[in-house]
């Protein structure tokens, strides 16, 4: 079987690559991308809006979405200040891939916990 071009060349820039990949294969940085797509939301309304994420986690995965060039942050002219999150062009950019990561995901979950216990199975546990 044949390399790709693509695949060949992802494999030469794999440090830089791998930069990127793991921020959008983060599961928080997944779910940020996700509850933002549909437009800006604030800091407090992201934490409420997706379980599981603590405050800290948040501010940091947004601080690096926002590195990456994928989210802005928009402080509002409101007492007390509100902070806005959106995803820039480049972010959308990158919805609709994570989305259907996502969706893969959720399609073969169960398949994937089937695996696994069979592995864990055969192999005495992990």
């Amino acid at each position: 079987m044949r390399m790709t071009d693509e695949a060949r060349r992802l494999l030469i820039d794999s440090r830089r690559v791998g930069r990127v990949l793991a921020r959008v294969g983060d599961k928080w940085s997944v779910m940020v991308i996700v509850y933002i797509q549909d437009g800006p939301r604030r800091f407090n309304v992201i934490k409420r809006g997706i379980e599981g994420l603590s405050q800290q986690m948040l501010t940091r995965t947004l601080r690096g979405l926002e590195r990456d060039g994928l989210v802005t942050r928009t402080i509002m002219p409101t007492s007390p200040p509100q902070v806005e999150y959106a995803l820039t062009g480049l972010g959308r950019s990158l919805s609709k891939p994570v989305l259907a990561l996502g969706q893969w995901a959720c399609e073969h979950i169960d398949q994937v916990d089937e695996a696994q216990r069979q592995f864990d199975d055969q192999n005495g546990g992990v």
